[in-house]
């Protein structure tokens, strides 16, 4: 292909004489004072270094002119431009209705001719020229061979040079444009064939039904199908796939291997459980509640033993992105042995299939590329699919975004792009194959731009005419890629038209017999889901959660022992020091380190735990300290990585400031890993306002939709203490509002206690049909509070409890007229107010630390010891409109006994969550606390 070994690989080859000493004075000059020197020649410095003197006769074919040194610039320049935007002239869309231009490379823009081409050698833009190639004309047409045809390039914005040369050098020896063999050529037409004959057959069978057609970029399929299979070649054994609605029933069928008979049975109404394959090579889970068919996700299991999955998604398009990279990054990981897990990056590939317009509107694209090449949340590379129809719903891309290509973002994180028409399937099978070596090479993000168009409206039942009448006016009279390319087929005697119009009976009789048996198969089954047991039941109450004093003892010192070369910040060693006083009979263990003890005994008992969010190794407060560095070198030391007994894997991570993606990416790691503590947590609770569609969309309903299960853990700070309005509130009453079918578990506790045997508890129903989500509405000024700390008894005797009940109050039953329910900072308040009890003998507080499932049984239970009472007071610090009083107050009054009212304590109803100051905030919560706590 190339002929290395005769020809020079750098412009200087063509300098000889007065001119090359005159570009050697211009590099001395450079290296002193680069700014006195024509950019052109210090682009030319940068990129191939020194010039030197060659005495080789033989490096090049022609010689430039004496005395022309611009010429060689301008065709250096000229070369370049056509490599960064040789894109623009390209021929990349189908229906050829976008403008080129070709203004900027062009030989008149440099001010050159094809005579001072011809005279130039072609080593001065070739590395490694082709032996078709004999001058710099020459090159000039093998460049734009290369750079602007069915495939275009971008990769100016990488900035590692061995990357960038090495992609360039792939480029230009024609990696991408070698001839497929006849096979290969018949199978990318069978595939085709598959894809268009399905759509079309959904489209005539089922008329009118929403499907969301691949249609105008139906070599998708035949992409995804080549990244799994050169994936699987370099030892890849999982391949999860993120995707919106668009294509995704072909994909599902075609990638994923979702029988037809169990496509056709959900178009048909019939139960597609019937059609599961009887060897167990694919698995398919709904919910009791169900969802639409385009949502839905599966897993194949291949007979070489690999896996592809297809991830459940909502129709919020981009927010699938992140789950799926956390998904791969757990499966990636080794969580079996202490310290970090073992990342083995070949193991799973994620590919992630984005909209033209989602990829450039949703913020949450870019936040999944910015967290990409993060030591924690990496995965080697994820493959992006811009499914490119060229149009949104109904907006064009004038509307759509400011920048040329959808795909522009990507460069902002050197995320080289390729863009490819869609209409050219052996173009797109080659850029397959280059996007796994590229990955595989450098272990990096590379989006793949497949522009095609949308044969139809948004949906099937949309009619593009009424908004986008000239793009359809071609795309109506544009013929499919199935049959573009099987008459190309044809044209090279591959294949006759007698096959191609065989391969379309065929895909038609076999959807057909499918649909058939579907029909028969199914007459008299409906489709029955309901909610497992497990869920019906909630929670398990039998769960033990207490740890030997000896174990956590002989833990709680080799956490506080360091290795003699490490330096402990002195500050902070007099503070861990004194975490050994709770096993002295001094003080309490508070929140921090009841955690870290519970995270301790985790580990011990073969559960990876990984906890991420923007300041978790130490803590937003500075109460965890999970990662410790070294105050003369800044070496790190995690304790809990050597402790004895550990049998998992810890991952204390410090994210990227993003909130969407990173919850995404722990739900996604819990899903993959369901052995694994996921946690994330908030800086402030009120950062989860960023990830709100997370909880919307598949934590709070997952199950109940698809029958996914999760054991996430949501850790979000939250209470009123006078720093203002923001960071107060973790918008608890939004949790609590979607809280039904036991879908999680919310809290909001009171107790380093309650806070151990909970964590414990969440480990234990990990990987069992128990697990679900546990929300936790964390403290902030509790963290060192002396009445929330727990003694080690309460760890070694205790358990985990819903409910508290005050241990100064309601000592005579006989007397106490109220009962004051409050949770979190707000039952500390008013246990700090009550102080031993003394003078208030009329009431009794109970911390209510469980919200969701309501703790109706526990609190029936205390009711019934006190049958004097006439008032049950709900506390909050919240407003009225916040909080949890309008969920309780239903639960509330249908516990209230025969005389009994309910009534509510604390702020009116408000716009913002808190007061703006701290006067303001001391004054409003005296008020609260005194009206909580009087005989009234």
């Amino acid at each position: 292909m190339s002929n290395n070994d005769s020809l020079a690989s750098s412009p200087w080859a063509a300098f000889s004489g007065p001119n090359l000493g005159y570009v050697m004075d211009m590099y001395d000059l450079y290296l002193t004072n680069p700014e006195e020197v024509d950019q052109d020649l210090v682009a030319l410095f940068k990129q191939y270094g020194a010039p030197s003197v060659n005495t080789s006769n033989s490096t090049a074919t022609s010689t430039v002119d004496a005395g022309n040194i611009e010429k060689v610039l301008a065709a250096v320049q000229y070369a370049e431009a056509i490599r960064e935007i040789g894109h623009l002239a390209a021929d990349l869309y189908p229906l050829n209705n976008q403008p080129k231009d070709f203004s900027r490379i062009e030989a008149n823009a440099y001010g050159l001719t094809d005579a001072d081409l011809i005279n130039m050698p072609a080593s001065i833009l070739l590395k490694d020229v082709p032996a078709s190639v004999h001058n710099a004309l020459d090159a000039i047409n093998y460049l734009k061979s290369i750079y602007t045809e069915k495939i275009a390039y971008e990769f100016s914005q990488v900035v590692n040079k061995e990357e960038k040369n090495w992609i360039q050098s792939k480029v230009e020896n024609g990696a991408l444009k070698t001839n497929l063999s006849a096979d290969e050529k018949k199978e990318i037409l069978n595939m085709l064939n598959k894809v268009e004959g399905f759509e079309q057959f959904l489209h005539k069978t089922f008329v009118g039904v929403k499907r969301f057609s691949i249609e105008g970029v139906d070599s998708l399929v035949v992409l995804i199908d080549e990244l799994i299979r050169r994936s699987e070649n370099r030892g890849t054994k999982d391949v999860v796939i993120g995707m919106a609605h668009r294509g995704r029933l072909n994909v599902l069928t075609h990638n994923v291997h979702k029988p037809y008979q169990m496509m056709l049975a959900d178009f048909a109404h019939v139960p597609s459980e019937l059609f599961l394959p009887k060897d167990g090579s694919l698995e398919a889970t709904r919910g009791w509640s169900n969802d639409v068919k385009y949502h839905l996700g599966a897993t194949y299991k291949a007979p070489n033993g690999s896996t592809i999955k297809m991830a459940y998604n909502p129709s919020h398009l981009e927010v699938v992105s992140p789950v799926v990279t956390g998904q791969a990054r757990a499966a990636q990981d080794a969580t079996e042995k202490p310290g970090l897990p073992e990342q083995d990056k070949s193991k799973s590939l994620a590919i992630l299939v984005h909209g033209d317009a989602a990829f450039a509107g949703q913020g949450i694209v870019t936040e999944t590329l910015n967290y990409s090449r993060t030591l924690e949340f990496n995965t080697g590379g994820s493959v992006h699919i811009i499914a490119n129809n060229m149009i949104g719903f109904t907006t064009e891309r004038q509307d759509s975004r400011s920048t040329v290509y959808a795909s522009d973002p990507a460069k902002g994180y050197e995320v080289p792009v390729i863009h490819v028409n869609a209409d050219a399937p052996e173009a797109v099978v080659q850029v397959a194959r280059f996007a796994v070596e590229y990955r595989a090479m450098f272990g990096k993000d590379i989006v793949i731009d497949l522009i095609g168009y949308r044969r139809y409206g948004h949906n099937e039942m949309d009619e593009p005419m009424i908004t986008n009448p000239t793009m359809y006016n071609i795309v109506h009279n544009h013929e499919t890629v199935r049959a573009l390319y099987g008459k190309q087929l044809v044209s090279e005697n591959i294949v006759t038209e007698e096959d191609v119009t065989k391969l379309q009976k065929d895909i038609k009789d076999e959807l057909q017999t499918a649909l058939d048996y579907v029909k028969e198969v199914g007459k008299g089954h409906e489709t029955s889901l309901e909610m497992p047991e497990a869920v019906k039941n909630g929670a398990p109450k039998d769960i033990a959660t207490a740890v030997e004093k000896e174990r956590l003892e002989k833990m709680n010192e080799e956490l506080l022992t360091f290795p003699e070369e490490f330096h402990v910040f002195k500050k902070l060693g007099k503070i861990l020091n004194r975490r050994r006083d709770p096993f002295q009979g001094k003080g309490k263990i508070d929140w921090g380190h009841a955690e870290t003890l519970a995270f301790g005994t985790i580990l011990q008992e073969g559960t990876p735990v990984r906890i991420s969010g923007q300041d978790v190794q130490r803590g937003t407060f500075s109460q965890r300290h999970l990662v410790l560095h070294d105050e003369q070198n800044g070496n790190e030391y995690v304790p809990l990585h050597h402790i004895s007994g550990s049998q998992a894997s810890f991952a204390p991570i410090n994210s990227p400031l993003s909130e969407a993606a990173m919850v995404a990416y722990e739900y996604g790691y819990n899903l993959e890993n369901e052995k694994a503590l996921a946690i994330w947590e908030a800086q402030y609770g009120d950062f989860a306002n960023m990830a709100q569609v997370m909880f919307d969309n598949f934590i709070s309903s997952t199950r109940s939709k698809w029958g996914v299960k999760s054991g996430v853990v949501i850790s979000l700070p939250h209470s009123a203490e006078g720093q203002g309005a923001e960071h107060t509130s973790a918008r608890l009453e939004r949790f609590l509002q979607s809280s039904a079918e036991n879908n999680w578990t919310v809290v909001m506790l009171s107790s380093a206690a309650n806070y151990f045997h909970l964590l414990r508890r969440q480990a234990k129903t990990l990987g069992t049909d128990a697990v679900r989500p546990l929300i936790m509405m964390s403290p902030k000024s509790l963290l060192r509070n002396q009445l929330v700390g727990a003694d080690v008894e309460e760890l070694t005797n205790g358990e985990y409890r819903p409910v508290i009940v005050h241990n100064t109050t309601g000592q005579d039953a006989e007397k106490v007229k109220k009962i004051v329910f409050a949770s979190g900072k707000m039952a500390i308040d008013l246990a700090e107010k009550i102080g031993s009890g003394e003078g208030y003998e009329h009431l009794h507080l109970v911390r209510v630390e469980q919200l969701y499932p309501f703790p109706e049984e526990e609190i029936a239970e205390i009711l019934a010891k006190f049958p004097k009472v006439k008032t049950l007071a709900w506390t909050q610090e919240e407003p009225k409109n916040m909080g949890s009083w309008s969920f309780a107050d239903p639960y509330m009054r249908e516990l209230a006994g025969k005389g009994q009212k309910v009534v509510y304590v604390g702020r009116d109803a408000h716009s913002s969550p808190a007061e703006g100051d701290a006067d303001s905030y001391k004054e409003a919560q005296a008020k609260v606390i005194d009206e909580a706590l009087s005989s009234k």
